[in-house]
């Protein structure tokens, strides 16, 4: 069973409010991101704040599992390794961040497939850029589950980068994060996804 986890456990401080539930063609930001994971896994699990009801309530119309992390003041990498511990049935797991609303589903549903071929770690890349989702099977468990800090799970891809499956897509949406309220302006008036840093390089 490969289980999505969608963080969105951030305090939005770059955005000035409530980045996840801004509207973006009438829906929420996080709500995007999250239809494009949900449609790749076997379960689909958002790893919130505690205090985020009002993004709890969308996610779970979306379909998804709300789980708090307790320790979601330590980072990305404290929320990805709470998800994990919390899942630890899982096969796999396809992690996205729920600030990336332009991932298109058929790239998540690629980069799953990798997970159930057998990959270790499977990432899309975008004209040689690694993006978002990325898999991990469950092998990494311990690792994942061990993960603390803003970094997410970067160091443990670097550590095993020879275990990688590239994923090729033309979806530039896998580099595009919303960070400030001017990302998200300049993403609907334009329509062109602008690639931006995410935080796992």
């Amino acid at each position: 069973m490969i289980t999505g986890l969608l963080l969105a456990a951030g305090r939005s401080r770059r955005f000035g409010s409530p980045k996840l539930v801004a509207p973006l063609d009438g829906v929420p930001l996080a709500v995007h991101s999250a239809r494009a994971l949900r449609a790749a896994v076997d379960r689909a699990v958002a790893v919130i704040r505690p205090d985020d009801l009002a993004l709890a309530a969308q996610l779970r119309e979306t379909g998804f599992e709300i789980i708090c992390c307790p320790d979601a003041h330590g980072g990305q990498g404290a929320s990805l390794a709470f998800g994990v511990r919390m899942t630890g049935g899982s096969t796999g797991w396809l992690v996205a961040l729920a600030d990336m609303p332009y991932i298109k589903s058929e790239t998540a549903q690629a980069v799953a497939a990798q997970l159930r071929l057998g990959a270790i770690i499977a990432a899309p890349y975008f004209h040689g850029r690694r993006g978002h989702p990325v898999g991990f099977a469950r092998a990494l468990g311990p690792q994942l589950g061990a993960l603390a800090g803003d970094i997410g799970a970067l160091a443990l891809i670097k550590a095993h980068h020879h275990l990688v499956v590239k994923v090729p897509c033309s979806d530039s949406g896998i580099l595009t994060d919303i960070d400030a309220p001017e990302d998200l302006a300049h993403l609907t008036a334009n329509r062109d996804p602008r690639p931006a840093d995410s935080a796992w390089g």
